[in-house]
């Protein structure tokens, strides 16, 4: 077999374990989404996903159903065995037991307590470890994870949907959809994708939203549904608490109704109370409670202020912007409100890193990052 052939055969089975790794999208979280195949003599052997229910990592039950053949064979994983005893014992430790000759694995495991040990002690053993096959698109798989390793936080994807003026909402009384059927289906592809989707009381007032995931697909948990509600004046007949089965959760200021708390809470409701700042709630510590449920991402869907107060303090990793091809003019709600801090500099003003278009219907899409999560700023 040639060398050029090889790669290719590589490259063929680490997107079979990327495809199979993304099953456990929504039920994995907060562990990475991986998937494991074993091969012998060119030939599947076995194969497996992880799911945070399931508690074994993808490659201990791949190499469980592979039995004696694991021996000699090949271990495809879109991601570094683990090399720390968590819930489980080190996947490094039981692919030494099981006798894999070679592991060809996309990418290293950004968790610190991991990050290039579980390749370290494989090859201590004598196993040919081959790294880098789908690398960008591993990443991308686990990009929340990944921040979530190395900052603490969940990553923050901000959505929008948008003229090309950058307006976000008309200002006419009454609900109007700004973007296509088309965008509006992939943004419940998104929610899916998330562990929590986060707005401000302004737009529950002002659409009235659900924010649930209706892809239909399976979930571990529940989207978890988050609203910023500084002095409590989350409608008790609103969408959201209709539709509340402790799966809401709403951050307000310290100086709110008792009585209200307790209607909301009575109703599924889940109410936190944090330290206002010029009336006002601050994401910092928000994220931070969010952190302490085990949320590893988060996809904002709010108005022009809470949208600058996530930019201006730099809490925004990713942008999905949908844009119609539409016009609303000056009076408009505007994407960003004017905070009066200034507008940035061409200079200085925000970049996006490896940035992607896209198309939806009529509209198009650029998805794109503010910071590298992989520390590469």
């Amino acid at each position: 077999m040639s060398v050029q052939t090889a790669t290719r055969t590589d490259r063929d089975w680490m997107d079979a374990a990327l495809e199979l790794a993304a099953q456990g999208e929504a039920l994995a979280s907060p562990n990475p989404m991986v998937g494991a195949i074993v091969v012998r003599d060119g030939e599947e052997v076995a194969r497996a996903f992880h799911t945070y229910d399931g508690v074994e990592h993808a490659e201990v039950l791949a190499l469980e159903a592979a039995g004696t053949a694991a021996r000699g064979a090949t271990l495809y994983t879109n991601l570094e065995p683990c090399s720390h005893q968590g819930r489980t014992p080190p996947c490094a430790d039981a692919i030494i037991a099981a006798g894999i000759a070679r592991v060809v694995a996309a990418m290293p495991d950004p968790n610190p307590q991991v990050n290039g040990r579980g390749f370290v002690r494989l090859r201590a053993a004598g196993i040919e470890v081959v790294t880098g096959q789908r690398e960008d698109e591993a990443r991308q798989l686990n990009e929340a994870f990944a921040a979530w390793a190395r900052t603490g936080r969940p990553f923050v994807t901000l959505k929008a949907g948008l003229t090309l003026d950058a307006k976000i909402a008309s200002s006419e009384e009454g609900h109007r959809w700004i973007t296509s059927d088309e965008s509006r289906a992939h943004v419940q592809y998104l929610r899916h994708g998330a562990d929590a989707v986060l707005t401000g009381i302004g737009t529950v007032l002002a659409d009235n939203p659900l924010l649930t995931d209706r892809t239909g697909r399976a979930r571990r948990r529940p989207l978890l549904r988050v609203v910023l509600d500084a002095g409590l004046r989350l409608p008790l007949d609103s969408e959201l608490v209709r539709t509340a089965q402790k799966d809401v959760l709403v951050f307000c200021g310290e100086d709110v109704w008792v009585g209200k708390r307790q209607r909301l809470e009575e109703r599924g409701v889940e109410v936190q109370e944090l330290k206002e700042s010029g009336g006002r709630l601050s994401l910092v510590p928000v994220l931070k409670k969010l952190t302490e449920q085990q949320i590893t991402s988060v996809l904002l869907e709010a108005g022009s202020r809470l949208n600058a107060s996530a930019l201006e303090t730099s809490l925004v990793d990713k942008v999905w912007l949908f844009y119609a091809p539409k016009l609303l003019g000056e009076a408009a709600v505007p994407f960003v409100a004017d905070t009066g801090r200034g507008a940035r500099s061409a200079e200085h003003g925000l970049s996006l890193l490896h940035y992607r278009l896209h198309r939806f219907g009529p509209d198009f899409a650029v998805e794109g990052y503010l910071r590298d999560v992989y520390g590469n700023h």
